[in-house]
């Protein structure tokens, strides 16, 4: 779903177009605006249109895109960085995950922006003020942490650094929200974000959990994707307890409160053993051979974009 978008935003260049880059382009593009995308390697760069269209045709097929065609027009895979920010008020910065190698491509994007254009980065666990204290524009720059694929999952975490300009943050805001994005506002920055913490703090438990041998990695599994998930694809953890108890979360908290704080107690934070990690490597490999990886990851996608559909016809997209 999109929505009115900003006058402002015509152009949108997109920096790094890998998995994360490339869906951030398919997102843009069937906003309606123009996408100007560069990757620095040029076998990624020969990727993108293919696997665009590929996914622009999966969406048409469940209502998600009226014109296929309209929206590969729209991207234009260019060779330079320059090429890319020509004329660009919104730039996704999708480079790999190093404070090292964001620095040196915000430096690169600061050399060349529009002063008033708006820089997001797709980092999705080092603040911004780790990579972007040196630039010029520094305060138009900020946290837009997608969901992997960006194209099927649209909550997007919006993360200002120290000197964000509050017309930068309330910027990239509105363009999310016009562009059918969730944007997910944190007041300052912490480590891992909102969605990394979350998702860690299940992690930490599931590798406990598989460690101490309650259950296999597929057990472990089959309670999210077929019981919590189930819940946790249409409201979060708050309404999912309010929801849960007769007096709403209040109530619940007061029933089932001191269990989950005994849970956390027993529990000291320690890194993931090697020895376990290399038995869950042994038994994912068994169940899911590693050439067959890219069709998972396309079978995910599909599953995905059938969600997306299924949300949407039931009035619970945003």
């Amino acid at each position: 779903m999109t929505r009115a978008v900003p006058a402002t935003a015509h152009v949108v260049a997109i920096v790094g177009a890998g998995l994360v880059g490339s869906g951030w382009a398919l997102v843009f593009a069937r906003a309606g605006l123009r996408v100007q995308v560069y990757d620095p390697v040029a076998d990624v760069r020969a990727r993108i249109l293919p696997w665009a269209r590929e996914s622009a045709t999966a969406l048409a097929k469940v209502g998600l895109i009226e014109d296929v065609e309209a929206v590969i027009d729209r991207l234009h895979v260019v060779d330079t960085l320059e090429a890319a920010l020509d004329g660009a008020s919104y730039v996704q910065e999708s480079v790999f995950e190093r404070v090292d190698v964001k620095s040196e491509i915000c430096r690169a994007i600061d050399a060349v922006m529009a002063p008033d254009a708006i820089v997001g980065s797709s980092s999705s666990g080092i603040p911004a003020s780790r990579f972007t204290e040196g630039c010029a524009h520094r305060g138009r720059f900020l946290i837009a942490h997608p969901v992997n694929p960006p194209h099927l999952a649209p909550v997007v975490e919006l993360v200002p650094a120290p000197w964000t300009d509050a017309e930068a943050l309330a910027g990239a805001r509105a363009l999310m929200h016009a562009v059918g994005q969730v944007p997910v506002m944190l007041t300052r920055e912490i480590d891992g974000f909102i969605l990394n913490r979350l998702q860690g703090a299940l992690l930490n438990e599931a590798w406990a959990l598989y460690d101490e041998g309650y259950a296999g990695l597929a057990d472990i599994d089959a309670t999210i994707a077929h019981g919590l998930g189930l819940r946790w694809a249409f409201m979060g953890p708050f309404e999912t307890i309010d929801l849960n108890a007769p007096g709403g979360i209040v109530d619940y908290a007061a029933r089932l409160g001191g269990m989950y704080h005994a849970m956390a107690e027993s529990r000291t934070p320690r890194a993931w053993p090697e020895e376990t990690i290399r038995r869950a490597g042994e038994e994912r490999r068994a169940a899911l051979p590693e050439a067959e990886l890219a069709a998972r990851r396309a079978w995910r996608d599909q599953a995905l974009t059938g969600l997306a559909a299924f949300k949407k016809a039931s009035g619970l997209a945003p």
